[in-house]
């Protein structure tokens, strides 16, 4: 955002009414990069406070203070000494932050290294020119992109400590926190986890002050589908204005497979509704007002002005506003000696390379430009690197017949309101906004200028400099009437109210519906319907636990609904219908739970297959690895089955479970149990609050769905049948990675940050079983396919009994990979020692 004149005046003149701020029904807790202060070292050695200049600190800080809330942030310095106390303000400090006590602020230590990766290499670096649509400026390192989640994950365990002290008098004061901008997109995801652990009721709000760009250019970061997840933790997000609405929702519809409703503009994820709202920040605006009256004359000239005050960023259109304003002089040369343009460049990043050389290009083109028109009593552009004092700014803005605020990409623009409230004079000046603002969406009586059509640029600046009185006194009344209402307290009001903690509010939301309707079975037309066809046989490829059954706290307590149970009953009796369920339980143990005959049901992750004939296929372990499954087992219940924590034995392989343990120490024990697997040789495997110890054969998911495929369809599968494909964690991504372009594939999650290569999101095993009964709707509408050659369990075999089945023992090498099954296959004998998985 721009630099805000007001706040420079609260600094120095402190000129805040509480009266005016609003108030939240719980406290508030902010988190940002920076403190609304930052530390300063004295020659002798102490700390002291020195209040920082932002819209952010001006709006937020006294709805902080008034609800005894806090504020979580860097302080601007590395302290050396992590517990040395933290000043109080100056006592002839009257800043916004004045009433904001040392123990109300979470100082965020970092380690320095760290943080200037997080800040200058992946926000700066990378986020920034992203996000401001100019992709070919963004660095893509990982090694930022670790610090980046390192740095969040610290700023959320400080927000943790924060939210433990936070009084509550009543159940109704629901604390609320509010996380600011793209410095700390992943922290509400950990803020989440941590609370729910803790059952500590709060609510978490999002709030983005740059753009957020459209899908093409936000898929080109890597780690795009966690940026989206770690702020969909919250329960309600914020931009400037609906197009940056759109185009989240768009990227989480098309990047994570989120259900969205982009008419009330809600997305769904992990069973929540997330709120995207437009929120467009304001500025004081009778405090501008006054500013304007009181600033004294600096411009002694009869010549119209054309202002511009920015930041040097790239994303300003420095250049183009220069060259536009070039072409101005060239084309209408009625203009010369008459008009001055005067730009304002704050000094920024100057430490940058890319900041250096586009203040050397500025200062190249000023003197070209200056050298090309100059006339001895006059010279077309006053040029000032550097800040003014607020009252040099607010005659500026006052005198000035036209303010140019033409970005290149900005998240709104600060300085296109501030000129609007500081147009006191009669006549006033006409402003002039870039449409890839976000002031160009919300300010329509500006003249809409695109900075990178050079000579359109030029005509419009004619226009305003030619402009009838009546209309320019017409355009800024509406301008500022409009500026006027929607203030700064506005747009914390607007917040509050959104997030539905405004103290007067009655819990209303202008923009329609806050919550996702249940899935239903049109939810499914768009995706499966024209995939799906009406000819081609389907095979459905279903995982159990958390995907059919819910996760239970104990396997033997995840049960298939009944009607889950009846809908897969129905779809195995359709001809054009081939289902196979893909789990992690031993195979006799998962199909004693499902209980449906006639389908195919691989255990062990695919380990062991039992197809509808009865035969079984099991894949080779190393003989070496029969023994060493008890060894470990032995060992994980001597040293880490405690508080809650357990070891199941699935015969091929092991699963040590931690969801009963207390959330503090089930790291610890997670880091043992895997040190332990990996020590004895096995493959560490990643399930719900479960670690597998799997044997190392290169066998998953992913490989037995491929085989039971070509068992059940033949070498030409892939050109015969449709197949849906659904799971819940991990172990699934493998057959959804496999099958990726060739199935239709969904993955059953929850709102943590989950990396997937399923198309689709589904919230809920309820969701499962709506998308079966669309399966269902859709393939009995069909006509019934004539086929001698059905893989139908009847066309078989009648019994399991009947089947043929080989038992042989066979010593493979750890790593390798069985000889191609037939779907008459031998049969490995493994140990057949649990009945229970996850």
């Amino acid at each position: 955002m721009a630099p805000s004149l007001y706040v420079k005046e609260v600094l120095e003149n402190g000129m805040v009414n509480n009266a005016d701020v609003v108030s939240s029904t719980g406290s508030m807790i902010v988190i940002s990069n920076r403190l609304p202060f930052v530390l300063q070292r004295k020659k002798d050695g102490s700390l002291v406070r020195k209040a920082s200049a932002g819209g952010l600190v001006t709006a937020v800080a006294p709805v902080v203070i008034n609800g005894n809330g806090f504020w979580v942030g860097w302080p601007g310095i590395h302290l050396d000494n992590p517990n040395e106390p933290i000043p109080e303000s100056d006592p002839d400090d009257i800043s916004p932050t004045t009433g904001l006590k040392s123990d109300k602020v979470i100082v965020v230590q970092i380690d320095p290294v760290i943080f200037d990766s997080y800040y200058n290499g992946c926000c700066n670096a990378t986020f920034w020119p992203l996000f401001h649509s100019m992709p070919d400026r963004a660095n893509f390192k990982r090694e930022h992109w670790k610090n980046y989640v390192t740095a969040n994950k610290e700023f959320a365990e400080c927000t943790l400590r924060a939210l433990r002290q936070l009084p509550r008098k009543n159940a109704n004061e629901v604390p609320l926190i509010w996380v600011h901008d793209y410095h700390l997109m992943l922290a509400a995801n950990w803020i989440r986890q941590y609370a729910e652990d803790e059952g500590i009721p709060c609510k978490l709000g999002f709030f983005l002050h740059i753009p957020f760009p459209p899908w093409d250019i936000f898929r080109l970061f890597p780690w795009s589908d966690e940026i989206l997840q770690g702020m969909l933790a919250c329960d309600m997000i914020g931009f400037h204005i609906t197009d940056y609405c759109l185009n989240f929702v768009d990227c989480c519809q098309r990047n994570l497979g989120c259900r969205v409703d982009r008419k009330n503009l809600l997305v769904e994820h992990g069973g929540r509704t997330v709120r995207v709202r437009p929120l467009p920040i304001g500025i004081p605006f009778e405090r501008f007002v006054e500013l304007a009256e009181k600033a004294p004359k600096l411009l002694s000239t009869n010549q119209q002005i054309i202002l511009g005050v920015d930041r040097l960023d790239y994303t300003k259109g420095l250049v183009h506003r220069l060259l536009a304003f070039e072409k101005l002089l060239e084309k209408f040369p009625e203009h010369l000696e008459k008009v001055s343009l005067l730009q304002i460049s704050v000094p920024s990043r100057t430490d940058v390379k890319e900041y250096q050389e586009l203040k050397e290009e500025m200062d190249q083109l000023v003197g070209r430009i200056n050298g090309r028109f100059t006339t001895p009593n006059w010279s077309p552009i006053r040029y000032i690197y550097g800040s003014l004092s607020q009252n040099e700014l607010a005659a500026f803005y006052r005198d000035a017949a036209v303010g140019l605020v033409t970005p290149l990409r900005d998240g709104m623009n600060l300085v296109a309101k501030e000129f609007v409230a500081c147009q006191i004079n009669i006549p006033p000046g006409v402003l002039i906004v870039s449409p890839f603002a976000g002031a160009g969406e919300t300010m329509h009586e500006a003249l809409i200028c695109n900075p990178y059509e050079i000579d359109d640029a030029s005509e419009i600046i004619h226009r305003a400099l030619t402009m009838p009185e009546d209309e320019r006194i017409l355009r800024m009344n509406y301008l500022r009437r409009r500026e006027k209402l929607n203030d700064v307290n506005y747009w914390t009001k607007s917040f509050l109210s959104a997030m539905g903690s405004l103290q007067t509010q009655d819990d209303h939301d202008e923009v329609g519906s806050i919550l996702m309707p249940a899935v239903t079975l049109d939810d499914f037309d768009e995706y499966l319907a024209k995939y799906i066809g009406n000819s081609l046989k389907l095979a459905l490829l279903l995982d159990y636990d958390g995907t059919l059954a819910p996760i239970a706290p104990h396997p033997d307590l995840a049960i298939i609904p009944a009607e889950t149970k009846k809908v897969l009953e129905r779809l195995s009796n359709l001809s054009d219908v081939y289902i196979a369920i893909v789990s992690g339980r031993n195979v006799e143990n998962v199909k004693q739970m499902v209980g449906i005959e006639g389908i195919t049901y691989a255990g062990n992750h695919g380990l062991e297959i039992l197809h509808p004939d009865g035969t079984k296929f099991v894949h080779p372990m190393p003989t070496e690895f029969h023994n060493k499954v008890g060894e470990l087992m032995r060992q994980l219940q001597e040293t880490v089955c405690r508080d809650g924590a357990w070891v199941e034995n699935k015969g091929a392989l092991l699963t040590f479970h931690f969801r009963e343990t207390p959330h503090h120490l089930r790291a610890d024990l997670e880091s043992q149990a895997r040190k332990m697997i990996e020590d004895a040789g096995f493959i560490v495997g990643k399930a719900h609050c479960a670690i597998e110890a799997k044997p190392p054969v290169q066998w998953n998911k992913g490989r037995a769905s491929i085989y039971i495929l070509r068992t059940a369809f033949g070498v030409d599968w892939s050109e015969r049948i449709r197949i849906i494909y659904v799971g819940d964690d991990a172990t699934d991504e493998d057959a959804m990675l496999a099958l990726k372009g060739m199935a239709a594939t969904f993955r059953v999650t929850s709102s943590h940050i989950i990396k997937t290569s399923a198309e689709r999101r589904l919230p809920s095993t309820d969701s499962v079983l709506t998308m079966l009964k669309w399966v269902e709707r859709h393939l009995s509408r069909r006509k019934p396919s004539i086929d001698p050659n059905n893989y139908r369990r009847n066309s078989l075999a009648k019994s399991v009994t009947s089947a043929v089945q080989i038992e042989m023992s066979m010593q493979v090498p750890a790593g390798s990979s069985p000889p191609s099954p037939n779907r008459l296959s031998n049969t490995l004998a493994l140990p057949n020692n649990s009945n229970n998985s996850h």
